[in-house]
């Protein structure tokens, strides 16, 4: 038998080897690493809202006022139930609260939940508001709490 030819399936036979060994390390470490990632099923989540985090404007020859939510969920036409983190922000003033219904036509606002209104010297808790004339007036309702500074 030639020399050469022997030394040759010496060295075929070692390599395999050793790339058997680095595939099977490589799965191996694969399985550990796959076992200790934990499903994120958490983060998946089935939403009933027609738009996640919708962001309006009320508009006016003064200002702007910007609100934004976690959901909305239309009611009619021009109607928006807004959802969860429901905030109203403009330069002056910001309003939070967690639902808002919300009408693009007339841009008007009324909430019946809990609200707070912040502004530079004002802190207002309410039971609700109404936003209307184009943001120019709010009115809280309900048992308010107002603190001037």
């Amino acid at each position: 038998m030639n020399f050469f030819l022997h030394i040759n399936r010496k060295l075929i036979f070692i390599l395999g080897l050793v790339i058997l060994i680095f595939f099977l390390f490589v799965i191996f470490t694969k399985q550990i690493s796959l076992l200790n990632i934990k499903p994120e099923i958490n983060k998946i989540r089935i939403s009933n809202a027609d738009i996640e985090k919708p962001k309006f404007a009320i508009n006016n020859e003064s200002k702007k006022i910007f609100i934004t939510a976690n959901e909305g969920n239309f009611l009619d036409k021009n109607k928006i139930l807004l959802n969860k983190n429901v905030r109203f922000k403009s330069n002056d003033f910001s309003i939070e609260t967690e639902k808002v219904i919300f009408n693009r036509s007339e841009q008007t606002a009324q909430s019946k939940t809990k609200t707070y209104f912040k502004a530079e010297n004002t802190t207002i808790s309410s039971d609700g508001f109404d936003i209307f004339e184009k943001g120019n007036k709010i009115v809280f309702y309900g048992n308010s709490f107002v603190i001037l500074k």
